[in-house]
């Protein structure tokens, strides 16, 4: 914590300035009853002024106003930490509550993307294949099977990051049939993916499901979920196996539907097919062209003898530096969660999150991240039961920047009053100069990245508040009014 005693005998003559009754809090109050009182009460308030700013070191700014937040009626009773580390002089500059773990929201995706690009490399693709088995006659006819074979592509058919559509993949295997002289197909268009056998499992504790309008759905079921955060609206009686079944989110009271009922008041949440319905799709399409498919669209998760089979086509995803980037950008929470799925099918063979899991954790234990308060439940930080220390992500973040991939990680941050969810913040003070990742739950809001001072020097810095009182635009303004001064540093 910050002390004010070292700066006594520096700041003596400006003591009336910082702590009389008669200065006023220059940041924006979270009610208006406050608001009218706020000339009637004592408080610290940040350094304005031209002669404050000539006398104290940019460091005792930062100190000061990290002092002055801890009064401030929107942090007061909130958990919170921050910390601006020197990456240079391996030291912390400033810092309060710094070991203290807290729900760092979809930061977490910092530790995701990393140990992707760390694990699979920038330049790593996912592969959907089109393939046919048989043989073709001299009319055109192939006496065979299709096959879609995908590897797990999280953004097939999403235009995200650059990749294709739907319609743009299946016009490419179009053209590989035309090119094979496919005119109809005596077989079936077999969908083989054996990433996700088995992708059904107990959801991460304390899911939040719907945040800021961004709906996500991920896979497995409520069993075991906290209650008392997961509210019910399904009704106890009258299903039926082709109702889709629903409940509320509590954070923003709006519903998140269900593909089954498991009675109990349990339901089980499935992910969107994507290679499903990229074969649906091809199928519709080859029937409207006039290429007849005698068999249907059917999964085929193993195969003990497998048919010998000629590629017809193949598209290559963006790569994941591509993905990455669209990711933090974004903070899209389906990415982050199939890389985490991604990179544990990579080391252990099983496309699951606990799998991943594993990974993300074995991998940061490797690299010398402070585990001290981590929990790590899901790769994009919708999980409330998330924890990580302020200290520990700006060590992480410091010990990424010798890494090769270090240029297309610090790429990937949104950058302040510019780009990502970063472009409503630091419009004036710290317009391109703060690289970050944010977080944002009810309640909880994060920011952890680089900032590069008006010196020319990078820090890392990580701020992040659990349980404020007020909005979180009034905390977006006070986490501006703590960074402010660090850019003189």
């Amino acid at each position: 914590m910050v002390n004010y005693r070292k700066y006594i005998s520096g700041v003596a003559v400006l003591a009336s300035g910082f702590f009389l009754a008669q200065s006023t809090v220059s940041t924006v109050l979270y009610s208006q009853a406050y608001e009218n009182q706020k000339n009637s009460l004592n408080l610290p308030s940040p350094i304005t002024s031209v002669a404050e700013r000539t006398v104290l070191s940019a460091k005792e700014l930062v100190d000061i106003n990290v002092n002055t937040m801890m009064a401030d009626p929107v942090l007061k009773n909130a958990s919170w930490g921050f910390v601006v580390y020197d990456p240079k002089t391996k030291k912390v500059i400033s810092s309060y509550n710094e070991n203290t773990p807290l729900v760092p929201a979809s930061t977490t995706k910092l530790l995701t993307t990393e140990t992707a690009l760390n694990l699979l490399g920038e330049n790593y693709r996912w592969m959907t294949q089109l393939e046919y088995s048989g043989t073709v006659d001299e009319s055109g006819v192939l006496n065979g099977n299709l096959y879609v074979v995908g590897s797990g592509d999280p953004s097939l058919g999403t235009n995200k990051a650059g990749a294709w559509s739907y319609r743009d993949i299946i016009s490419d295997f179009m053209s590989g049939l035309s090119r094979e002289g496919i005119k109809k197909v005596n077989g079936d268009i077999i969908i083989q993916t054996a990433l996700f056998k088995g992708n059904i499992a107990v959801l991460p504790e304390n899911v939040v499901w719907l945040e800021n309008n961004n709906y996500y759905l991920p896979v497995g079921t409520t069993r075991e979920i906290n209650p008392a955060n997961e509210k019910l609206i399904v009704k106890k009686s009258g299903f039926s196996s082709d109702k889709k079944y629903f409940y509320v989110s509590p954070y923003v009271k709006q519903m998140v539907y269900a593909e089954k009922y498991d009675g109990d008041g349990f339901l089980t949440t499935k992910l969107p097919d994507a290679p499903a319905y990229l074969a649906n799709s091809f199928r519709t399409t080859m029937v409207k062209s006039g290429i007849g498919v005698t068999g249907k669209v059917t999964p085929r998760m193993t195969d003990a003898t497998p048919e010998s089979r000629k590629l017809v086509a193949a598209y290559k995803s963006p790569t994941l530096g591509d993905i990455v980037f669209y990711t933090n950008q974004h903070s899209d929470n389906s990415l982050a969660e199939a890389l985490l799925k991604t990179v544990g099918f990579q080391k252990m063979g099983d496309q699951t999150s606990e799998s991943g899991r594993m990974v993300v954790t074995n991998h940061l234990r490797e690299d010398s991240f402070d585990m001290i308060g981590l929990n790590y439940m899901d790769g994009s930080g919708l999980s409330r039961s998330n924890n990580v220390t302020p200290i520990s992500q700006v060590k992480f973040l410091t010990s990424l920047m010798d890494e090769k991939y270090y240029k297309t990680y610090f790429t990937s941050l949104p950058v302040g009053g510019q780009s990502g969810t970063l472009k409503r913040m630091f419009i004036g003070t710290g317009n391109g100069q703060v690289f970050a990742k944010t977080g944002t739950l009810n309640k909880v809001k994060t920011l952890a990245g680089y900032l590069k001072t008006n010196s020319g020097k990078t820090l890392v810095f990580s701020l992040m508040v659990n349980n404020y009182s007020g909005s979180v635009d009034m905390v977006k303004k006070r986490m501006e009014k703590i960074l402010e001064p660090a850019l003189d540093l």
